[in-house]
């Protein structure tokens, strides 16, 4: 082993990435390209990583784009740019491939609300519910899933389940309480939220509605119910990009994680996006997780192969039918 990987390995235990300096001279995307032919790697992005990410990424998505993308691609190493519990479904559909992500600590509130030894304790009490889980939640917790699913996929997958069938979802509350709204179905719901999409205040989005009276609001439905019940349409990220797109309006206020805009931008750059106003003057919007990424840590992450996701055979082997039979039932549905 090299010096500078041995260095590499012993920081990253402490650090959860690779608190290694890289040279501020050296072009980075460039590096980054070398890196990704040499070890026939692919980088994954997520909507809400930074737009220097995006733009080097070889798939840019949702959780269910990247999801489909992971179980198909025929590299070797799969860096994934984005947040824990997405690396581990990458790993669980790939468990023969390499996967990297550029920051260990780059977690998700959403899926740290749902434990899953509380879950297990939870759903013990309602033996004759079937679990429907967001994709968001950790590799253990899909391991007490039956089907996973994401926002796009999310009405669809219900609606696969017999009326008759009990239903618990986890974790998010305000995607849960969408989809009672959207399919009618009375289920069970876990009380866990995304930072990030509880923060939007309807009293702020009020005033600047006033001051573009021609923009559409659209929101994600992790959003509160005061903000969807507002919005003039509501999708998963790749739902509202979509829209903006085909849309005819030419203003839109994004109640989201602001990392959609940079796409939104570049595929309608004659339109305006307007980022929703959080609560408070914090960047509310801004996912912390998400933006734990950044250019030099995916260099270094794809130049040492560190830091990498390592889970159980156990684990994987139990989380992956959740998923598979979501691909399953996405694929029937067009999704």
């Amino acid at each position: 082993m090299s010096e500078d990987l041995q260095y590499a390995k012993e920081h990253l235990e402490e650090k959860g990435y690779l608190d290694v300096d890289v040279d501020p001279t050296i072009d980075l995307v460039e590096e980054i390209e070398k890196l990704k032919k040499e070890k026939n790697a692919v980088i994954l992005a997520h909507y809400y990583q930074e737009s220097e990410i995006q733009d080097v990424a070889d798939y840019i998505g949702d959780s269910l784009g990247l999801s489909q993308e992971a179980a198909k691609t025929d590299a070797d190493i799969i860096v994934f740019a984005g947040v824990h519990f997405m690396a581990e479904t990458a790993k669980i559909l790939s468990p023969e491939k390499k996967v990297l992500l550029p920051d260990l600590k780059a977690g998700c509130s959403l899926a740290d609300s749902c434990p899953a030894p509380l879950f297990r304790k939870f759903k013990e009490k309602h033996p004759d519910h079937i679990v429907v889980s967001y994709v968001n939640t950790t590799a253990e917790m899909k391991t007490l899933t039956d089907i996973c699913c994401t926002s796009t996929n999310a009405v669809q997958i219900i609606e696969s389940i017999p009326k008759d069938q009990p239903i618990i979802f986890a974790p998010d509350i305000n995607l849960g309480r969408y989809l009672v709204k959207k399919t009618g179905r009375d289920m069970l719901l876990w009380n866990g939220t995304c930072m990030v999409h509880e923060m939007f205040s309807a009293e702020k989005i009020t005033k600047l509605k006033e001051r573009h009276p021609n923009a559409l609001l659209i929101a994600h439905p992790e959003c509160e119910a005061h903000i969807l019940e507002r919005a003039d349409f509501i999708g998963s990220t790749t739902g509202l990009l979509n829209f903006t797109v085909n849309s005819d309006a030419t203003e839109f206020i994004v109640a989201t994680e602001v990392g959609i805009i940079h796409q939104m931008q570049k595929r309608s750059p004659h339109k305006t996006f307007i980022p929703a106003p959080p609560n408070d003057q914090c960047a509310c919007n801004v996912c912390p997780h998400m933006k734990r990424n950044t250019m030099e840590k995916l260099y270094l992450c794809m130049k040492y192969e560190q830091p990498e996701i390592i889970l159980p055979d156990h684990i994987i082997r139990d989380a992956r039918a959740s998923i598979d039979r979501m691909l399953e039932i996405s694929a029937k549905a067009g999704l």
